[in-house]
């Protein structure tokens, strides 16, 4: 039932970096459309597939990702991406003319980007969605204050800045999204997740996996996971984060693989299983955090923002990380048993980003 009448036109559009960015956006749709808003989504590929599932009814418009292509080692993570800037500002370029077409066309009234920088317009109210105002890198120092003030120079042309995290110090992003100077516009928005939190719920796994992040580095996760965990004696449930690609099949006595689960079954498993072992992608935390869930963390290699928020998280005592090239599935399920786990939500709002959005299509 809409809370609130309106003929407001939304456009919603997740960034292309792992399935994240699409996944943290579903909560926000759900408000809007809650609000009486048409919304309309622009995505292509896994991403555009994702959202299609979750709202059949909604419009999906065709929009190229910036498409970045990763190393195949991690240590040359952070170069490749360099490399590929000079795409990314074309993206950027190209997305400019796009919207102005778009909202011309379907006569949108409010656009929200999850950090694509391209999608600010004169004429409209546009929100830039962030959990990274100072952008992590391997090289640290200069280059890392450099590509804040980059950041900035994009964030300032938006309306606002939504940050998905708390304010004050029981956060989950760390210095991330909490530096020293914030845009002047900004408003942290809280958790983030499409998951919803039930008691007594019945132990069907030891253990969920959850494979998610870009190739190679998804595929090579896989791998391993695969050829340690026929080994053990344990029940689990391994799901490999490719959408649009049904597929099921039992790897072993108690071990079963998914392709995909769309958000009621993923949030079932998480809910009946022991442990959770992820990468430490930022909207994974925030729904771990939301069902307050015990995980272990595997940052993906050379990805300096999640290997930064798996030591800082691990610190904070939320969740268990280690890094790939260390990982043994037997030792790190050993350690995980072992490590004095801290609920992260004892006194957070979980639904701080509700009255956030109906302000917003208020003031529409």
């Amino acid at each position: 039932m809409s809370t609130i009448r309106t003929d407001r036109k939304i456009l919603v559009v997740p960034l292309d970096w792992g399935l994240g960015h699409a996944t943290r956006d579903i909560p926000l749709i759900h408000e809007m459309l809650n609000a009486g808003c048409q919304v309309f989504i622009a995505a292509e590929g896994k991403h555009a597939a994702l959202l299609q599932q979750e709202f059949p009814q909604l419009t999906v418009l065709p929009l190229p990702g910036y498409r970045i292509q990763y190393a195949q080692k991690g240590k040359f993570f952070g170069l490749k991406i360099i490399q590929q800037i000079p795409k990314i500002y074309r993206a950027i370029q190209y997305e400019q003319r796009w919207l102005k077409k778009i909202v011309a066309e379907y006569q949108i009234n409010a656009v929200i980007s999850d950090n694509r920088f391209g999608l600010y317009h004169k004429k409209i109210p546009t929100v830039f969605i962030t959990h990274q105002l100072l952008i992590k890198t391997p090289f640290g120092g200069w280059i890392e204050r450099t590509l804040q003030k980059i950041n900035y120079r994009f964030i300032n042309k938006y309306s606002a800045c939504w940050i998905p995290d708390f304010a004050g110090d029981n956060h989950l992003s760390g210095e991330l999204a909490h530096p020293a100077q914030l845009p002047p516009h900004t408003t942290y928005i809280g958790c983030l997740s499409r998951f919803e939190p039930r008691n007594n719920v019945e132990k069907k796994y030891d253990l969920l996996v959850l494979i998610s992040g870009p190739e190679p580095q998804r595929s090579n996760l896989e791998k391993m996971i695969l050829d340690q965990i026929k080994s053990l004696q344990i029940t689990a449930l391994i799901v490999s984060g490719k959408p649009g690609t049904p597929q099921h099949e039992q790897i072993a006595p108690g071990v079963k693989q998914v392709n995909h689960l769309n958000a009621s079954e993923l949030n079932e498993a998480m809910l009946a299983s022991d442990m959770v072992l992820s990468r430490s992608g930022y909207t994974t935390l925030m729904d771990l955090a939301k069902l307050n869930k015990k995980a272990i963390l595997i940052p993906t290699p050379g990805q300096s923002e999640q290997v930064y928020l798996g030591e800082y998280l691990m610190e904070k005592g939320y969740f268990y990380s280690l890094p790939q090239e260390q990982f043994n599935l037997k030792t790190a399920l050993e350690a995980a048993s072992r490590f004095p786990f801290r609920s992260f939500h004892h006194d957070q709002d979980m639904f701080q980003y509700k009255k956030v959005v109906q302000e917003f299509v208020q003031s529409l």
